[in-house]
């Protein structure tokens, strides 16, 4: 657990699946972080998913798959709250399942884990057996406290909704 005094500075979120069995057609998972802004806490200032980065910089998704195939984490997404401006307040991260070839579930899904670290530290971990049913899932969020603190807050959350929609139900 990160030190409360400090708070988080900067957290990575790894995310990993085992491809789809021969002949199936590939699972594709990927990380969406939405920042809130203080004045706007249920419209996201902007999203960072599919290979993008937010305006600033701060939320990078330095890794992506669309198989789940690869050694390690198959998606990382790295955070600097330490470089986040002011006005931010807010950041939600999750899990979707692309949804192309017909419906899939986490439970679909083999081995699927999403991991939060700070540095060394793990924050949190995720198997989604909890969600197993759903399209997309919360996995966490993080908050600036009024000492201006960024704090983690597990808060794994099931969604059964297609990629776009999603984000519209993050922030609840």
């Amino acid at each position: 657990m990160s030190n409360l005094s400090k708070g988080v500075r900067k957290a990575e979120v790894a995310l990993k699946w085992d491809p789809s069995p021969l002949g199936d057609p590939p699972h594709d998972l990927d990380l969406v972080a939405a920042t809130y802004r203080t004045d706007a806490k249920n419209e996201p200032a902007y999203v960072v998913h599919f290979d993008s980065r937010s305006p600033d910089g701060t939320i990078t998704l330095t890794r992506e798959s669309r198989t789940g195939q690869g050694f390690g984490a198959d998606e990382v997404m790295t955070l600097e709250f330490d470089r986040l401006a002011a006005g931010y307040e807010r950041v939600v991260v999750g899990v979707v399942i692309q949804q192309r070839t017909g419906r899939r579930v986490f439970g679909d899904v083999a081995n699927t884990l999403v991991k939060v670290l700070e540095g060394y530290d793990e924050l949190a971990t995720c198997d989604f057996a909890a969600v197993s049913q759903s399209t997309a899932a919360v996995v966490c969020e993080f908050r600036r406290d009024t000492a201006g603190n960024w704090q983690f807050h597990e808060s794994v959350r099931g969604f059964d909704t297609d990629p776009q929609s999603f984000i519209g139900l993050m922030s609840g």
